[in-house]
């Protein structure tokens, strides 16, 4: 019990303990709830995200501006450390790079390519996955309608040994400072394997924004309900 707590305490806390400056601006919206956006951490930039999601697990993310327009991180899972299971898996690592290849204009939108290895709803008898890695990936974003809404589409190719290749869209609609809604339709294929997302963020501070959502809503018992902190600062 008393290693369990302190591994809920280090992950809990991580982005609020990082040793650098805060960001002194609105972070940019690299990602939705699963649909990346074509936006990038600026150059010294560092974002720390922990999210609590199914089965107890807890996942926390780095991700670093390393150079201008591009950024790598990684990201480290728990499986059922939040509970009463005395089973606690730390799964296997992942990590993520993207690269912004367009800033956008008038009528075009911003363009962006990565690979993103994370995975959610991990079984452990089968040492499967519910929802795999999103992979590699081109994403698009640009403000549509009225200011504040902006919209992200794409594709991904989760597996590259089974060539199939997926969609996604998703929308942000920023509110006000503090607050921006958020909806996207994930993994589309089939209808059958595609999710329907909706949550929303709230800006704390211009450097910490707290989200909540709701994943595969209208899939029955695999509706998920998830908890994220993300917190920005230059290095």
């Amino acid at each position: 019990m008393i290693r369990k707590c302190l591994w809920i305490v280090c992950f809990a806390f991580i982005p609020l303990c990082a040793a650098a400056q805060d960001y002194d601006g609105y972070a940019p919206e690299t990602l939705l709830i699963d649909v990346p956006t074509a936006n990038v951490l600026d150059k010294y930039q560092a974002s720390f995200t922990t999210r609590s999601y199914a089965d107890g697990s807890i996942m926390e993310s780095l991700d670093f501006g390393v150079i201008p327009q591009i950024n790598i991180g990684f990201s480290l899972a728990i499986y059922e450390l939040i509970g009463s299971s005395d089973e606690i898996k730390v799964l296997n690592p992942d990590f993520q790079v993207k690269w912004k290849l367009f800033d956008g204009s008038l009528y075009l939108p911003a363009i962006a390519i990565g690979y993103d290895g994370r995975r959610y709803g991990y079984d452990r008898p089968s040492k499967e996955y519910m929802d795999d890695r999103k992979g590699g990936y081109i994403t698009m974003t640009r403000e549509i309608f009225t200011p504040g809404l902006n919209a992200s589409a794409g594709m991904n190719l989760s597996d590259f040994d089974r060539h199939d290749l997926y969609f996604f869209l998703g929308a942000s609609w920023k509110l006000n400072d503090w607050l921006a809604l958020m909806g996207e339709w994930d993994n589309i294929n089939s209808i059958r394997d595609s999710r329907f997302n909706l949550g929303a963020r709230v800006n704390v501070t211009p450097a910490l924004a707290l989200s909540g959502a709701v994943r595969r809503i209208g899939r029955g018992d695999e509706n998920e309900r998830i908890l994220q902190l993300r917190y920005v600062t230059n290095f």
